[in-house]
């Protein structure tokens, strides 16, 4: 399926769209490109189509957990990264597998970095417009 997007949160900001883009982006429904919800609100859609979903968190990318916040030593950070608020840096876990992390501030020789995801916690407008529908190969 190619499709084009937009995700806009409660105040209007355009978290994220690739309307203006000259391509479209491609995804397999399951492939984890989107979160259930989202995939949700492709099913039934034909080429040509364009629709427009509000998500509250827990069916989007779910509520701000505050217990995803970690301190992590400076000393921890890659040696080519200079830490700064609202900086957003991939981490790898233990076992290979990488996770994004949002800067929150420094304080001394730790950073206070959440591991939420950035849309966590907010309601978005989820606008889609289906530009073609393939059967999966």
């Amino acid at each position: 399926m190619q499709l084009r997007f937009a995700v806009t949160l409660e105040d209007g900001t355009v978290a994220e769209s690739n309307f203006t883009d000259s391509e479209p982006l491609e995804i397999h429904v399951g492939d984890g490109t989107f979160p259930e919800a989202l995939e949700l609100c492709l099913l039934g859609l034909r080429e040509g189509q364009r629709d427009t979903r509000r998500l509250y968190p827990e069916q989007a990318w779910g509520l701000h957990d505050p217990g995803n916040r970690q301190q992590i030593a400076l000393r921890d950070f890659p040696p080519d990264i200079a830490p700064e608020t609202g900086q957003i840096i991939e981490f790898e876990l233990p076992d290979g597998d990488e996770v994004l992390g949002t800067l929150i501030g420094v304080t001394g020789d730790y950073a206070e970095v959440d591991f939420n995801h950035p849309l966590a916690g907010h309601t978005i407008e989820f606008e889609v417009e289906i530009v073609s529908v393939a059967p999966p190969q």
